[in-house]
């Protein structure tokens, strides 16, 4: 074995029947630093991802979170989750995946490309990192903003561009320099803009981080394909969304989860049932069965939800809801295997547990999401970051208004010399990595509705 290993090149593979399965040194590589041979701190007994996950619990770009909506704003009337919660709670819910699969698949594991549980929550601390401010609808408006000549923008991409160009770590080299293992787990899509025809909407990572992309896909063979580690930080961010949002809006009184589990009532699932399919008119994947969705639906709510009354914040009721979503994230992480499919490992999930996560997502879609009250608002963030761009983009055509910019992104200008895509990309980049109160500050300053006193500094 020790002679197949070495005629690859391998010092340290995983074995199994011979075959060299698990390459621990090239998971652990570095795009900026040797790994291999340089003397560590021998004070620091921690393993390369563990590292890689503290690295992204420092970053900025993480505590931006606690001011990004995930549905609708944290701090009216009710505490609702944030994208930084929300990043903790995925984190915690991939790790305890990650744990439990290492402890009961062990072969699967094996003619896998690898599983460490601090990858994978280093990659779910890293997932929401390039989500801009106020939600998908701000994505769109600068994905349009962007344009096809720029790559436009896609907030998975823009997460990647985060850690591996525009975060800090070391004066020597941009973005976090995580291990491969740790890049390739973030790739939820790991491919660039186009190079996918069944997902054209979606996508990894912009080609100006191309040496990071192919760097991070060598794990898994250039081929479209996530790593096992990205697989499990996909579905614990399902599981996490599917719970915490209908926790949240049964609370403030905008999903009645009581009447949708009401035997004796079955109007409201009938309404919801017919709302929701009609949002997947292609009817694929779970939504290929009507009657299969029916019955899963009914089997978690009809059958777990234990309150049949709207919300009051009586501790009984709190107890009750909480005692509910842990029940539903331990039968999600509790019913996930793995199984091997030709030469790929990938999760085994029963498709009536994917059907159940998908008509909870589908829940906030239908009763809060495309509601009239946040569809009005949603119009008002999208035209305040249209402005935003226009002004920031005029402003960096001039080099005596682009001071304008916070230094930063002077610094970037610079680098730009000029170059249109390169400047877009910069104001982009600008926009993306407010927190909300920066952009609607920012804003309201820019087109002379509060300019302020002049002394404080919205954006650093």
């Amino acid at each position: 074995m020790l002679c197949h290993a070495m005629e690859h090149g391998l010092s340290n593979p995983c074995f199994r029947g011979g075959l060299i399965l698990i390459d621990h040194d090239k998971r652990n590589d570095r795009r900026h630093t040797i790994t291999r041979g340089k003397r560590s701190d021998p004070n620091d007994s921690r393993t390369p991802a563990q590292k890689d996950r503290d690295r992204l619990l420092y970053t900025s770009s993480l505590r931006r979170l606690a001011q990004v909506t995930q549905v609708v704003a944290a701090d009216v009337s009710h505490v609702f989750h944030n994208r930084l919660t929300h990043s903790f709670q995925v984190a915690q819910v991939g790790r305890r995946l990650a744990e439990r699969l290492l402890a009961v698949c062990p072969s699967q594991v094996t003619e896998s490309d690898g599983l460490d549980p601090d990858v994978v929550e280093a990659a779910c601390y890293a997932h929401d990192l390039g989500h801009p401010p106020f939600g998908h609808i701000v994505e769109e408006e600068l994905n349009e903003l962007a344009g096809n000549d720029l790559d436009g923008f896609e907030g998975n991409a823009q997460s990647f561009r985060i850690i591996t160009k525009l975060s800090q770590h070391s004066p020597l080299h941009r973005g976090l320099d995580l291990s491969r293992a740790t890049l390739a787990a973030v790739l939820k899509y790991p491919w660039r803009r186009g190079e996918n025809r069944e997902k054209q909407n979606k996508w990894g990572a912009y080609h100006s981080e191309t040496k990071d992309f192919d760097f991070a896909v060598e794990l898994s063979g250039h081929d479209n394909r996530s790593t096992l580690e990205a697989k499990l930080m996909d579905w614990a961010d399902d599981i996490t969304y599917s719970v915490h949002d209908l926790d949240d809006f049964y609370r403030a009184h905008r999903i009645p989860l009581h009447l949708l589990a009401d035997r004796l009532y079955a109007r409201e699932r009938e309404i919801f049932l017919e709302a929701a399919l009609r949002r997947h008119p292609d009817r694929s994947g779970p939504w290929a069965d009507s009657k299969a969705l029916t019955e899963s639906f009914n089997q978690v709510m009809v059958g777990l939800f234990p309150l049949n009354n709207s919300y009051n914040g009586t501790w009984t009721e709190r107890a009750s809801l909480r005692q509910f979503t842990s029940q539903l994230i331990g039968r999600y992480i509790g019913s996930t295997g793995l199984e091997i499919k030709g030469k790929e490992c990938i999760l085994k999930i029963d498709d009536h547990l994917l059907r159940e996560v998908a008509m909870l997502k589908e829940l906030t879609w239908v009763y809060v999401i495309e509601a009239p009250a946040l569809v009005s608002q949603q119009f008002g963030q999208r035209y305040a970051i249209r402005k935003l761009f226009e002004i920031f983009m005029d402003a960096a055509r001039e080099a005596k208004r682009q001071n304008l910019f916070p230094a930063f992104y002077r610094d970037a200008l610079d680098d730009a010399k000029g170059e249109e895509k390169k400047v877009k990309r910069t104001v982009i980049d600008l926009i993306a990595g407010m927190t909300e109160d920066q952009a609607l500050a920012m804003y309201t300053r820019l087109v002379g509705v509060s300019v302020g006193s002049g002394l404080e500094e919205i954006v650093r």
